[in-house]
């Protein structure tokens, strides 16, 4: 009798939440495929992955929405008011270009830029060494 009833013990218990066959053996399950990412999809926008792991709708790249680099390499006014349609409650804004009241809002703004995209021209060096590149004339466009 106790041969049986330690027999019983042995057998593997499936975990909760698991899916299992008709024999009580844990299943093993193919995660779905995804569908390969298509920029050009109907609507003309394209998504990018924000912060908290959405994705973030982009408006189309045309000269509507996106600055050339010769002209400073940005977001348009029109661009911007374009992806907060596409994205409420976003916060996003154009660039600091005019003149500003040293330490207010805008000025901490351009300030915060011209710092993180000094630390993009050291780990870009090619970049920073071109005066044409979209870093440089971003750069010169925010007055850096």
């Amino acid at each position: 009798m106790s041969r049986f009833f330690n027999e019983e013990i042995k057998m593997q218990k499936p975990k909760k939440f698991m899916i299992v066959d008709e024999e009580g053996n844990p299943k093993k399950i193919k995660p779905p495929k995804r569908k390969p990412f298509d920029p050009n999809e109907s609507t003309g926008e394209y998504r990018k992955m924000a912060k908290g792991g959405r994705a973030d709708k982009m408006p189309a790249r045309n000269k509507k929405n996106f600055r050339p680099t010769e002209k400073g390499a940005g977001m348009t006014r029109a661009g911007v008011a374009a992806y907060r349609r596409a994205n409420p409650g976003s916060k996003l804004k154009t660039a600091v270009t005019g003149k500003v009241k040293p330490g207010s809002k805008a000025a901490k703004r351009r300030k915060s830029f011209c710092a993180r995209s000094a630390g993009q021209m050291k780990k870009f060096p090619k970049a920073a060494r071109d005066p044409n590149s979209r870093l440089r004339q971003a750069r010169r466009r925010w007055k850096c």
